[in-house]
């Protein structure tokens, strides 16, 4: 099964679009959303649909946690806490409640294993490992903590037995990969590659509506779980209707001036 996986849209439907189409080009089986489909831009409720409509599920992320009234964010910088004040009165009421039940992680794989004659696990399609999905640290999930270096990925080192062979996220806006042995971890600096039998990734899999490497194309991933490979993609799309819808908004013109340089 090839898994089209993506974070972070922040309420940019043209980023989304573009992601989307991208993924139908694809021939993606399946539709995965690490969160945080609302904040930041104009389109909180065009993108709740959207991602309503694809997503197989959908994990929830701070901003949604924020808007759905599930975390204090008054911490929040006033440009943000505002952007999520804003989305959280012009939601609709369908798409607020979808918020208010998103889960904080999903996992898959490994109870698909059927015993063979023998007594071993047999997995069904090669998908017998187990692939976690949250949307920041696998560890402490609904404090939403980064992983954007190999030091926060060590943090996750002493749940070694628990984490997933392969464990996606977002939150960063970053496009990120760490291969976990027992005692140690190493970035994994390919765009596409292969997952290795004896060690657990952590893979961060960038921003759609809000990149911030550097590279303002919008970043989408895909994981064969038959084949265990992993691939970064970026798609470009109009930034600058996504911006100038932001600037006609009440909301920070920064968030729109970011788009173009992918920060």
């Amino acid at each position: 099964m090839r898994i089209g996986i993506f974070s972070d849209t922040h309420a940019n439907v043209e980023a989304l679009t573009a992601v989307l189409g991208a993924f139908k080009r694809e021939g993606v089986d399946k539709y995965v959303c690490l969160g945080d489909t609302v904040g930041y831009g104009a389109n909180p409720n065009e993108c709740c649909d959207m991602v309503r409509d694809v997503a197989a599920f959908t994990i929830l992320g701070n901003h949604d946690a924020a808007v759905a009234g599930r975390m204090d964010y008054s911490y929040y910088y006033d440009a943000a806490r505002q952007a999520l004040d804003l989305h959280a009165s012009i939601l609709s009421p369908e798409n607020m409640r979808w918020l208010q039940t998103l889960p904080y992680e999903v996992r898959e794989g490994g109870a698909d294993a059927q015993p063979n004659g023998n007594g071993q696990g047999q997995g069904k399609n090669k998908h017998d490992h187990v692939v976690a999905f949250v949307h920041g640290s696998p560890v402490n999930i609904e404090e939403f903590e980064y992983i954007f270096a190999p030091e926060q990925a060590a943090r996750c080192l002493p749940e070694w037995a628990r984490l997933g062979d392969v464990t996606f996220i977002g939150h960063s806006h970053l496009c990120k990969s760490f291969a976990l042995s027992q005692d140690d971890v190493h970035e994994v600096v390919a765009q596409k590659f292969e997952l290795r039998p004896g060690h657990k990734y952590i893979i961060s899999v960038g921003s759609v509506g809000q990149p911030r490497d550097y590279d303002n194309r919008a970043s989408y991933t895909i994981y064969d779980t038959e084949k265990r490979v992993f691939e970064f993609k970026r798609v470009a799309y109009d930034i600058d209707s996504a911006a100038q819808k932001i600037f006609s908004a009440k909301l920070e013109r920064n968030f729109g001036n970011r788009l173009f340089i992918g920060v």
